[in-house]
């Protein structure tokens, strides 16, 4: 009975340091009727970790003996609802003081921790969402490794080829079954090919977790208290709690996260404004969008489901997928380009202007291997039709047709790419049967 163990292991590392000597954690009890928050981590610290292993997991480097990956999970107060909302590292914080004299801190969230454990990790976390947290569990990279091959391995999607130096991943396009070793370096990636940063990493992160939830729900690895209980005793081995967190509470959270259904589990990132707010001594950060974090924070005080409120994800009349900014648009009508120009695309007028306009709506022909970026131009002017252009250079040419043209707005929020509120359900790599990545090893199931 491993396997719940594994799961909520998984929630509390996504890549971690080495399991430290325990701390008390201040902690208080939520308010009546507002459910539970448990805020589980994963350390950066290779303290402990000896030469071969860091090139064998692909942790080299210097560990900051901070926290690497931040989830709140909310469990509601009828235990008939989760949310789990990934708090990125980078997000720029004040610290809670340490004593009541002392100035205004501020810095990456993951800092709290090496400036004063999880004592200062939580007491932050509750300052900047206005909650409280009432559980606190962390564990570290190897716990990592050996909690998804002791599950059997894990499931990874990805649409597009996934490649990052720094963490060793290198995926091909679908649907794979990784062990340990492979999934961590999955969830570890912020420097990948496609997208890079924290946003994208994050959501493989909640996909991880999604599918290894699921799978100990289908195996019946959390239908009853006897099992449960004997598998929070294995988890209590593996994964550093704190003073407020024992056998018998997380009974009671394995139990009632068996027990939710896919479409009553959420997954959700903080809603961010600023992508690279440059602070001097600090460096690049993230800077939470004031008003749809907060009222994300609210909801979950609330007790309120966090997908579909429009406070924290606004529904625009028309979404893109990518930034318009970084799509060259060249087109043969000197008034469409400007218009365009004005939406945000970087679009010029082509110095060649045809004599007669051929009959029908504008043409896009785009870059092979670009069809993400051809669907937000397309969605800028209505009814145009899209053709891949195999000589193509990275520039798309629109020709204007004989039809009137309209310009629409678009509307690109890379909350909504990365980490817009989504349920379970639709998160998942369901669909497609997975295949052992290259060059993992494929993991023995175990209980």
């Amino acid at each position: 009975m491993r396997r719940l163990t594994v799961a909520l292991t998984t929630l509390a590392t996504l890549g971690a340091g080495v399991l430290l000597s325990p701390q008390a954690v201040s902690a208080g009890q939520a308010g009546p009727g507002r459910g539970t928050n448990i805020l589980v981590v994963g350390i950066d610290s290779r303290t402990g970790i000896s030469a071969a292993e860091k090139r064998r997991l692909h942790v080299g480097g210097k560990g900051c003996n901070c926290t690497d990956v931040m989830m709140l999970v909310h469990l509601s107060a009828d235990q008939r609802r989760a949310s789990v909302v990934s708090i990125p590292r980078d997000s720029y914080v004040e610290y809670a003081r340490t004593t009541a004299g002392e100035p205004a801190r501020w810095g990456k969230i993951n800092g709290a921790y090496a400036a004063g454990g999880a004592p200062l990790t939580v007491r932050t976390v509750e300052k900047a969402t206005g909650l409280r947290v009432d559980h606190y569990l962390e564990t570290g990279f190897t716990g990592f490794e050996r909690a998804v091959n002791d599950l059997g391995g894990a499931t990874v999607c990805t649409d597009r080829p996934l490649k990052d130096e720094n963490s060793g991943l290198d995926v091909t396009a679908g649907v794979h079954r990784t062990d340990g070793n492979g999934t961590l370096r999955y969830v570890r990636a912020r420097h990948v090919n496609q997208r890079p940063g924290d946003l994208g990493r994050v959501r493989r992160q909640q996909r991880v977790v999604n599918d290894l939830l699921a799978r100990l729900t289908a195996e019946g690895a959390l239908d009853g208290p006897v099992s449960t209980a004997r598998t929070a005793r294995t988890l209590l081995k593996s994964v550093r709690t704190d003073a407020r967190t024992g056998l018998h509470d997380l009974i009671r959270i394995g139990w009632a996260l068996g027990r939710l259904r896919a479409d009553r589990t959420e997954f959700a990132t903080v809603p961010i404004r600023l992508f690279d707010h440059r602070v001097p001594g600090v460096g690049s950060t993230l800077v939470w969008d004031e008003s749809r974090s907060a009222a994300l924070w609210a909801a979950l005080a609330a007790d309120r489901p966090v997908t579909g409120d429009t406070r924290i994800q606004p529904v625009p009349e028309t979404p893109v997928s990518s930034n318009p900014a970084v799509i060259p648009v060249r087109v043969d009508d000197a008034a469409v380009a400007e218009a365009l120009r004005a939406g945000g695309f970087a679009a010029t007028a082509a110095q060649a202007v045809p004599a007669v306009r051929p009959a029908g709506p504008p043409v896009i022909t785009y870059p092979a291997g670009r069809e993400e970026d051809a669907a937000t131009l397309a969605a800028a002017l209505p009814g145009a039709l899209l053709r891949p252009g195999p000589e193509q250079a990275q520039t798309f040419d629109v020709a204007v047709g004989d039809r009137p043209v309209q310009v629409r707005r678009v509307t690109y929020d890379r909350n909504v790419a990365d980490g817009a509120p989504v349920t379970a359900d639709r998160l998942g790599c369901a669909g497609a049967a997975a295949q052992p990545a290259p060059g993992t090893a494929p993991a023995a199931a175990g209980r």
